[in-house]
């Protein structure tokens, strides 16, 4: 079962949106079920996906070195990916993780869907959780 907060799919489906007819790739982080307030009965330990990391972030320096730069090493355990063109399935040109979310128009949770790094279709459930509250200080 793949976790995924209510806020982060309205997110990422906007991100598709906008960009099509271009693809969307986005790097997603997660929390802990036990951090996070109205995730239900999910187990404390089960991670839920809550954060991205923006598409722009690094393109700079990923153009100039060949390197993806705006994501920490190991920070992600998931990618979210658009597919304009409308098939709901992991494409041999996606970057790999160990959960693959895609979309496909017309960008609502009904064309959303996860699969694991092989390609296989995994159940998904979006949570209503709020992710907790982060500082800079």
């Amino acid at each position: 079962m793949v976790y995924v907060t209510r806020g982060l799919v309205s997110v990422l489906l906007d991100f598709a949106a906008e960009a099509e007819p271009d693809e969307v790739t986005v790097s997603l982080a997660v929390t802990p079920a036990g951090e996070l307030e109205g995730v239900g009965d999910v187990p404390p330990n089960v991670p839920v996906f809550t954060h991205f990391y923006p598409p722009e972030a690094g393109k700079s320096l990923t153009a100039v070195f060949g390197v993806d730069l705006s994501v920490p090493a190991g920070q992600t355990q998931g990618r979210f990916v658009s597919h304009p063109q409308g098939n709901l399935e992991v494409a041999k040109t996606d970057d790999l993780h160990e959960a693959i979310l895609v979309a496909v128009p017309p960008w609502d949770e009904g064309s959303l869907a996860a699969f694991d790094r092989s390609g296989r279709k995994q159940p998904l459930e979006v949570v209503d959780a709020e992710p907790p509250t982060e500082s800079l200080a």
